[in-house]
């Protein structure tokens, strides 16, 4: 186990540009509300997010222990540590994989971690190096895998949670985002991605569909203004529902653990 936590949580996407670091950035705001003690590491090492949506301002630097140990910037209540508190984020990471996967170790274990309950990873989006390194070197509790309802986006989806299910992490379920979009001034409703592809991949993979998120203004604004939907609008529908998600994620992990340990990792 990762000293100082108790479950790691991999938020994963086949693809980029589904809203899986906006959602993973409100399911552990939403933990946190729940009562649970929650960190947020950004494993996104070429294109960190998370730094500015939990509004950590920009040149932030964490407090170094010793040579090999950092403390993690605490947000909205969360231990986040991000390769942005490291670099500056203007400057691309011409890296290849294994300084990569270096990097993401490193700031998984070298960064202090106080008594945590819930460590939920923003995993860059694919099925390369960093998924590998995780499913291999890092008691990973479960996996929630983000799309939208477009085909494309599915298709990928897929790819991310047969990746799992090799590596035996266990799928804790699908978050479907951009579900619906509704007018701001007429209130008409139109999926515009598609519809129900959440719920046929669920039914597929034998997983259950955690929750659906509307294709909404506000949940983008708030995010790129470092208050994500869940603390900007505690008591919103945007908020409930990822509370409702967070209940099945805590539910899910639960009963995992309960089914004993059936995760095999290799080197």
């Amino acid at each position: 186990m990762i000293e100082g936590v108790k479950h790691i949580v991999a938020v994963a996407s086949g693809k980029g540009g589904v809203g899986k670091s906006t959602v993973t950035a409100n399911l552990a705001l939403a933990m946190a509300a729940e009562g649970y003690r929650v960190g947020l590491l950004d494993a996104d090492i070429y294109g960190p997010s998370q730094a500015q949506m939990l509004g950590i301002a920009a040149g932030t630097r964490p407090e170094v222990v010793s040579e090999n140990s950092f403390k993690p910037i605490i947000a909205h209540g969360l231990q986040a540590m991000s390769m942005a508190l490291m670099v500056d984020v203007n400057e691309p990471m011409v890296w290849r994989g294994p300084m990569v996967t270096g990097a993401f170790q490193q700031l998984l274990n070298q960064t202090l971690w106080d008594d945590l309950d819930y460590l939920f990873i923003d995993m860059p989006p694919g099925t390369g190096d960093i998924q590998l390194t995780l499913a291999q070197k890092v008691p990973v509790s479960g996996a929630v895998i983000v799309t939208t309802p477009q085909d494309i986006a599915l298709l990928d989806a897929r790819k991310g949670i047969e990746m799992f299910r090799k590596v035996n992490v266990p799928v804790l379920g699908v978050v479907e985002n951009m579900s619906l979009h509704i007018c701001s001034n007429c209130g008409h409703s139109e999926p515009i991605f598609g519809a129900g592809g959440g719920e046929r991949i669920a039914a597929q993979y034998d997983t259950r569909l955690l929750g659906q998120l509307p294709l909404q203004l506000s949940i983008r604004e708030q995010a790129d203004g470092g208050r994500p939907s869940v603390v900007a609008e505690p008591d919103g529908g945007i908020a409930a529902t990822f509370r409702e998600v967070a209940r099945a994620v805590a539910a899910g992990v639960e009963s995992q653990r309960e089914e004993g340990p059936s995760i095999s990792f290799g080197e």
